[in-house]
């Protein structure tokens, strides 16, 4: 005598679980909103961040220009907007993407006159840590508790201020 498998009940289990999943919703913008815009300068390297609020003040939208229009780098910065402007409008946390962006390293790359961002590792790193600085409180504590300044040299007088 040979048993039948029933192949049934997995199959129903899977179709339950997906009938109740519940789908990433996207919260978009009103065509209509405030928006703040930031500009920043990397080792010469000029731009503009402007991000775009929800009603709440949270942020729901990025644009990053580079003053060097048609650059290799000023495309990648917009691909990097948008997918950005995605994340934040599926909901993910701006704590999120700042831990995950901060101190990636490539050119260009150097110093700023931000004064919580003394040094940037890359345009990207710079966007991130200045988005965490600005819309999360737990972000900006936890960076300014790592920050540590560094004593800077007086050329006059020879001595570390």
């Amino acid at each position: 005598m040979t048993k039948q498998r029933n192949t049934k009940q997995p199959i129903q289990h899977i179709n339950d679980e997906l009938r109740t999943a519940s789908l990433p919703v996207r919260n978009r913008l009103p065509d209509t909103r405030q928006s703040i815009t930031h500009k920043f300068k990397i080792n010469g390297h000029q731009g503009y961040i402007t991000v775009g609020l929800f009603e709440d003040g949270k942020p729901g939208e990025l644009f990053i220009k580079m003053a060097k229009q048609g650059s290799t780098l000023s495309g990648l910065m917009d691909t990097v907007g948008i997918l950005t402007s995605l994340a934040l409008q599926f909901g993910v946390p701006i704590e999120s993407l700042a831990r995950k962006f901060e101190y990636l390293r490539f050119d260009p790359a150097g110093y700023t006159p931000h004064p919580d961002i003394r040094y940037a590792n890359s345009v990207v790193d710079y966007v991130f840590r200045w988005l965490g600085i600005t819309f999360s409180p737990e972000y900006r504590e936890e960076h300014a508790a790592r920050y540590v300044p560094t004593p800077e040299f007086d050329h006059h007088t020879g001595k570390l201020e």
